[in-house]
């Protein structure tokens, strides 16, 4: 006679459902929001319909993933380098400042009319006059009064130049090298003494890359965006954000870009086999699988971090690395497909901008050199 089990006295511990992912739910409406598009390629388009479904509101870190993966997976780079910096870094200056002071005025109609997706924003940091990552040396100038400022000076390779209604730009207005000698000032592209000049030669386009000219620009003091002073303060709180958006980007692009490989060296025929078949190329490929898992895990590390600014230089020159590793190590396997149009080749070149945008290579290197000491204790990154 089989032995009788008894039913436990205790009912068994329900399973603890899954917090909702936020990132998923992003994807999903970005996903409705470019189906309806005639073509990914149009930046404003794909602007206008992030802000009719609603996507350019309160968008927080944990969304960024969600919305910059699925751009990825439909439009071109220099299409989601346009979203990807607003997004990361301008909005949240403008809801800042919207949020502070909720009066009626010209920051809070630019952040409306961008959120909706009426119109475009340009984040102008870098300036023109070749102090490039170095900030701090930042020559364009805003003289101000009790009732108007005059900003004169210029900005260089900014994404949207060419396209945005507003420039978001961070002037100096005390002469002194120190962090508060800055501010923000929200620019019209279209006002007096503004002119935008187009960047030539370059792999991103739909980005609207340009330069941006100042000369004698007079507005109203209700143009500047926070108190003087701020403006760096503000710039390095959001630049950590930034770098964190570009790093789950590139994330999507290797997801996008291993994949794709994948499938091809599967199929192609090589020898009596497939190229997937050579252990040779199976080798190269896991270490760029391992490239793109360091990537995640630095994104990961970085949002878990208590000092986003000193962990952001460390993903930013992470991902310019490892993304360029995968992205030269697919086209070397693919071999001359990765030359045809729109191919890999032309890919990795676009993405060579993760390198420069939002602080270059050496000038993170030099950051993170300053951040020795604590960087080698003993805790968590």
């Amino acid at each position: 006679m089989p032995e009788l089990r008894t039913a436990p006295t205790t009912a068994p511990t329900a399973p603890v459902p899954a917090a909702p992912d936020p990132g998923a739910d992003v994807a999903a409406r970005t996903e409705a929001a470019l189906r309806g598009l005639a073509t990914p390629a149009d930046a404003r388009a794909v602007w206008r319909a992030l802000g009719e479904h609603g996507l350019l509101r309160d968008l927080g870190p944990a969304e960024l993933p969600g919305l910059l993966g699925t751009l990825d997976a439909y439009c071109p780079v220099g299409v989601v380098l346009s979203v990807c910096v607003q997004v990361a870094s301008a909005l949240p200056v403008l809801r800042e400042q919207v949020d502070a002071e909720p009066a009626d005025g010209p920051v809070r109609a630019a952040y409306l009319d961008a959120v909706a997706g009426r119109a475009t924003l340009a984040l102008a940091a870098t300036d023109r006059d070749g102090a490039g990552s170095d900030l701090m040396e930042l020559g364009t100038t805003v003289r101000l009064d009790d009732r108007s400022l005059v900003l004169d000076g210029g900005k260089r390779w900014i994404t949207n130049a060419r396209t945005a209604g507003h420039a978001l730009v961070l002037a100096r207005h005390r002469p002194q090298r120190h962090f508060t000698s800055f501010v923000w000032v929200l620019v019209p592209t279209d006002a007096p003494g503004v002119r935008v000049s187009a960047t030539r030669g370059t792999p991103l386009s739909g980005a609207g890359l340009g330069d941006l000219h100042f000369d004698q620009v007079c507005l109203d003091r209700s143009y500047l965006v926070g108190r003087p002073g701020r403006g760096m303060v503000s710039f390095a709180r959001h630049i950590a954000t930034e770098r964190f958006a570009g790093g789950v980007w590139a994330a999507a692009m290797c997801r996008r870009v291993l994949a794709d490989t994948h499938r091809r060296l599967v199929e192609r025929p090589l020898g009596d086999g497939r190229a997937w078949d050579n252990a040779a190329i199976r080798e190269r490929f896991a270490r760029c699988v391992v490239e793109a898992w360091r990537i995640g895990a630095a994104c990961d590390a970085h949002r878990r971090s208590t000092e986003p600014l000193v962990t952001s230089m460390l993903l930013k020159t992470s991902v310019a690395q490892g993304l360029d590793v995968v992205l030269g190590e697919c086209a070397a396997l693919l071999g001359a497909e990765a030359y045809a149009e729109g191919g890999l080749a032309q890919l990795r070149a676009a993405a060579g901008m993760f390198a420069t945008a939002g602080g270059a290579t050496g000038a993170m290197l030099a950051g993170i050199a300053e951040h020795v000491p604590d960087l080698l204790r003993d805790r968590p990154w």
